[in-house]
């Protein structure tokens, strides 16, 4: 009977088939584990980019926002200090404390006061009112001046100084005057032409002539 024969594998070839075997398996746990990472990384980068562009959109729309929100503050303060020289309405009594704070200012002694009747304009109304006043000639000037301090538009015209009186060094004066204050008016809406019951158009069917 023959005798097995016994295959001897050298050391090289033994060093090989190990490196061989160690790619292999390298090769395995990068294709099982980095490829996966590498899947990772790539979703975590794009869903970085999303996130930046938002962050980039969503600041710029704050940035927008903060813009308005000024410009809307800045045109409701004009609006403010336009009520105060160009009110909506007559304002009346504020027009009489307006002129009471400038003759005691001006140490002046408001005899009396007449309210006449409102002029309308196209945009805005007049609010006339007649003023006697007494006291010295720097003190009139002085009233005057008050009034022109005052945020609300107010004119004084018609000046009219007469029956001075001495007393002591002083020459007292009595003094007349025309103050204006001014409000702002709607405009009145148009009607379109050419709309029945104009002058000039006949009326709607079924709307007999005036």
């Amino acid at each position: 009977m023959a005798a097995p024969v016994t295959t001897q594998i050298s050391t090289p070839v033994k060093v090989a088939l190990g490196a061989f075997f160690m790619l292999v398996t390298a090769f395995g746990y990068w294709l099982v584990f980095f490829s996966e990472t590498a899947k990772q990384i790539e979703s975590a980068t794009q869903n970085k980019g999303r996130l930046q562009t938002e962050l980039f959109q969503k600041q710029q729309a704050y940035a927008t926002y903060l813009k308005d929100r000024d410009e809307l503050s800045e045109r409701q303060q004009r609006a403010r200090d336009f009520a105060k020289v160009l009110p909506d309405d007559t304002q009346e009594a504020a027009f009489l404390s307006a002129i009471d704070s400038a003759s005691k200012t001006a140490g002046l002694d408001l005899k009396g006061y007449q309210p006449l009747e409102e002029q309308s304009k196209a945009f805005y109304a007049k609010v006339p009112m007649k003023l006697e006043v007494k006291g010295r000639f720097h003190q009139i000037v002085k009233f005057i001046h008050e009034l022109g301090k005052v945020d609300r538009i107010i004119n004084v015209e018609n000046i009219e100084l007469s029956e001075p009186t001495i007393a002591g060094d002083e020459v007292h004066l009595k003094g007349r005057c025309l103050a204006t204050a001014f409000h702002a008016t709607k405009a009145k809406p148009v009607a379109a032409p050419g709309q029945p019951g104009q002058p000039g158009v006949p009326p709607a069917p079924g709307v007999p002539n005036k």
